[in-house]
């Protein structure tokens, strides 16, 4: 017989470990407790043991936290929640949403009017847990009449709880209204039958979960509920602080939180018992840019039971964790990389390569694997935590920014390089390729927004690199060539501050990003601003990259271009000359840069009236153009544009009418409609018109031009201005037989 080995046992709670050597048979019959609850004398009860919870306090008083005094925008959603409060019963109404964006607060009063205005009796539940739920429950069945063996029994296990309760509820004299708030896990409701429609009463559920099956059946009517509009919001600021600022300050106080009310609320509240400090609107709004929710939360009470919904930076990770608990916790790493974007609108396609198992975000704790990205999103979709929307024609997901802010504030140091690493690298899969598209400058605008929180979170951290700062300078480009220029300074002057701050003024990846603002400003019509700019870069890209490097080539094409436009042509020629001369070496007599700097030499020489031989080299242009970059190509355009304006100048007034034509189809095709480059071919287009005594059609074409450029550059822009002036000329003075427009 072998020797029994040594033995170890360990015990906790109420358990106990039984160790023997030998051969023995042990039955032990063991009947479990809840705490205080075995009786003292005699045999206990041995039916199966159910949790039982403390009474709430009240079930006719909301124990919520602080209620607005004032229920600011919401009329739509009260006018139907009134409607149903006021009708014979048996109606199930939700409220769903976002953590924080005012469900218990519509609910809250949605109670007071109904027991003040309506006479019905009020009863409120927490079912935020299933034990909250139940002990209220419970409660309210008490409160409509169950007897206390009753309750016993549906406490003790022996009797059906919910059958009970809605029993008593079903047979109440008088008419009620039951708000079951925070379910924000329908599951709960589901599983004990807890949600019941009643003639006698009106049901209301406040929850966070947006497609539970639940509201989905006969008889619940659901509502989703978002955050207020920005002059409710900036209502809701002064109504708690009145004294701490301007209507316009308390707007920009609204604005940055987003408009989400429990943002506003804490905002609001802080303002309003500082003491020893007294911020204004102002104040407050610049200290949000350095400490956000951490900022907002102090508005929070000090003490109070659902402390967490009470914080912008604890709500929302109830939802998060709920998710973890049920399997999910992919939802969080999704969560905190869309953290890094902006707060804008997330095209799916940006998501897809994560999808694919591209983004390398398997190494992040908890891994984000490619077969979790779709039931991660879902999720986050169906708790409220993000949004579906589509702009532009392309399917998106939307996130609170007050809730981007909190995710990110809580993403371990450890995975900030990771997920700031996945951001970028998913932003530039998801450039377009170069293509002038409507599509693609859809897509390049959408983008923008992200490239923007992606460098703000980088610099936040120390996080920035050059790969991250020509991400932004690429799409900086692609917005500006979509014309949406005041944009794409924007992101420009971000890249190039952000970088100079973290990689230094003479890293390539600065002088890029410094370089990328001059074109940018010679479109808005700041001449001598952009000169200011590019002057300096253009020797900095000298000395610290040589004169053939294409970086420093590109600066002094951007630089020669606003000299020619501040009149500076002999100095601008010389730097055109440089600059063709290096691009031909460099990158060949066919790359697309080489043939644009060609086409900059055809308008130089015009603007210099160096007009011999202009003709042929701008029709040996066209052809170099066609042929290398095809018929359709934006610069075969400008080179077409170019040959029309050496026709004009010729007197040749026909010819140059249509092949500006076929300039001004190949612009709107490339560009679209509205874009301002379209304008500047319709103004020569008018020119043509007019040399061959066309007056009304030039006039309408120079019309057209002044009005949209005012509209889209604005009044004292010095094209609006050129183009108000020309549409003054073509309607005071015919021109003279013959002569040729300039």
């Amino acid at each position: 017989m072998s020797m029994p080995g040594p033995m170890q046992g360990r015990a906790s709670g109420s358990a106990r470990v039984y160790q023997t050597g030998g051969d023995q048979y042990i039955e032990e019959h063991v009947h479990h407790y809840a705490p205080g609850s075995a009786p003292l004398f005699g045999h206990p009860w041995a039916g199966p043991a159910e949790p039982r919870g403390a009474a709430p306090d009240s079930v006719r008083i909301p124990l919520v936290g602080r209620a607005p005094g004032v229920l600011r925008d919401r009329a739509d959603v009260m006018e139907r929640l009134r409607a149903a409060v006021a009708g014979p019963g048996g109606g199930i109404q939700v409220l769903h949403g976002l953590g924080g964006c005012g469900k218990t607060a519509v609910a809250h009063t949605l109670f007071t009017e109904a027991v003040r205005d309506h006479g019905r009796v009020g009863l409120w539940v927490n079912a935020s847990e299933r034990v909250s739920l139940r002990a209220g429950m419970l409660a309210v069945a008490g409160d409509r009449g169950a007897a206390d063996g009753e309750l016993a029994a549906a406490a003790d296990g022996r009797r059906a709880a919910a059958d009970l309760v809605w029993h008593h509820l079903d047979h109440s004299a008088e008419p009620w209204l039951l708000v079951l708030d925070n379910a924000d896990d329908p599951g709960i409701l589901e599983e004990g039958a807890w949600l019941r429609p009643s003639p006698s009463g009106t049901v209301l559920v406040t929850s966070r979960h947006a497609t539970s099956p639940l509201w989905r059946a006969p008889g619940v009517s659901s509502h989703r509920l978002g955050v207020l509009p920005l002059e409710d919001a900036t209502l809701v600021l002064r109504d708690l602080a009145p004294d701490a600022g301007t209507q316009e300050s308390a707007r920009k106080v609204a604005r940055r939180l987003g408009c989400l009310p429990l943002a506003l609320t804490l905002a609001g509240a802080h303002l309003a018992h500082q003491l020893l400090e007294s911020w204004s609107m102002d104040e407050y709004d610049r200290k949000l840019s350095e400490e956000s929710t951490a900022l907002v939360d102090r508005g929070a009470s000090a003490s109070g039971g659902e402390q967490s919904r009470r914080l912008v930076g604890r709500t929302w990770q109830l939802s998060l964790d709920s998710l973890a608990e049920g399997g999910l916790p992919e939802a969080t790493a999704l969560l905190r990389l869309l953290s890094f974007w902006a707060a804008d609108p997330v095209p799916l396609s940006l998501l897809m390569p994560v999808a694919q198992g591209g983004a390398g975000l398997e190494h992040l704790d908890p891994p984000l694997t490619a077969a979790r990205v779709e039931p991660a999103l879902r999720a986050l979709l169906d708790h409220s935590l993000i949004d579906m929307v589509e702009t532009d024609g392309h399917r998106c997901v939307k996130a609170h920014g007050v809730l981007l802010d909190s995710v990110a504030a809580g993403v371990p140091d450890a995975e900030r390089d990771l997920l700031a690493e996945a951001a970028g690298r998913l932003l530039r899969a998801a450039l377009p390729d170069g293509t002038a598209s409507s599509r693609a400058r859809s897509q390049a605008r959408l983008l923008a927004p992200h490239v923007t929180g992606l460098l703000d979170r980088s610099h936040r951290h120390g996080l920035v690199t050059a790969e991250s700062v020509r991400t932004a300078v690429r799409v900086a480009r692609l917005v500006y060539e979509a014309g949406d220029w005041t944009a794409a300074l924007g992101l420009a002057s971000t890249a190039a501050k952000t970088s100079a701050e973290h990689l230094g003024d003479e890293n390539p990846a600065t002088i890029e990003a410094r370089s990328g603002q001059g074109p940018i400003l010679f479109r808005l019509g700041r001449y001598a601003e952009a000169a200011d700019l590019l002057r300096p870069v253009h020797q900095d890209a000298l000395r610290t990259l040589g004169p053939h490097d294409v970086r420093t080539l590109d600066a002094a094409y951007e630089l020669q271009r606003v000299l020619h436009r501040l009149g500076d042509l002999a100095h601008a020629r010389t730097l055109l000359e440089a600059v063709l001369d290096g691009r031909r070496h460099t990158l060949g007599e066919g790359h697309v840069a080489t043939l644009k700097s060609r086409c900059e030499m055809l308008e130089l020489r015009l603007a210099r009236d160096e007009f011999d031989g202009y003709t042929t080299a701008a029709e040996e242009l066209t052809g170099d153009c066609e042929r290398r970059l095809g018929p359709d190509h934006l610069v075969t355009v400008w080179a077409r544009d170019a040959l029309a304006r050496g026709l004009l100048r010729s007197g040749r007034g026909a010819e140059a009418e249509d092949l500006f034509r076929r300039a001004l189809a190949g612009q709107r095709a490339g560009y679209g409609d509205g874009h301002p480059l379209v304008l500047g071919v319709l103004i020569q287009l008018s020119r043509a018109q007019y040399a061959q005594g066309k007056r009304e059609e030039a006039a309408e074409n120079a019309r057209e031009v002044a009005e949209q450029r005012a509209g889209i550059l604005g009044e004292d822009h010095p094209e609006t201005v050129a183009a108000r002036d020309w549409y003054a000329e073509v309607r005071a003075v015919p021109p003279a037989d013959g002569v040729a427009v300039p």
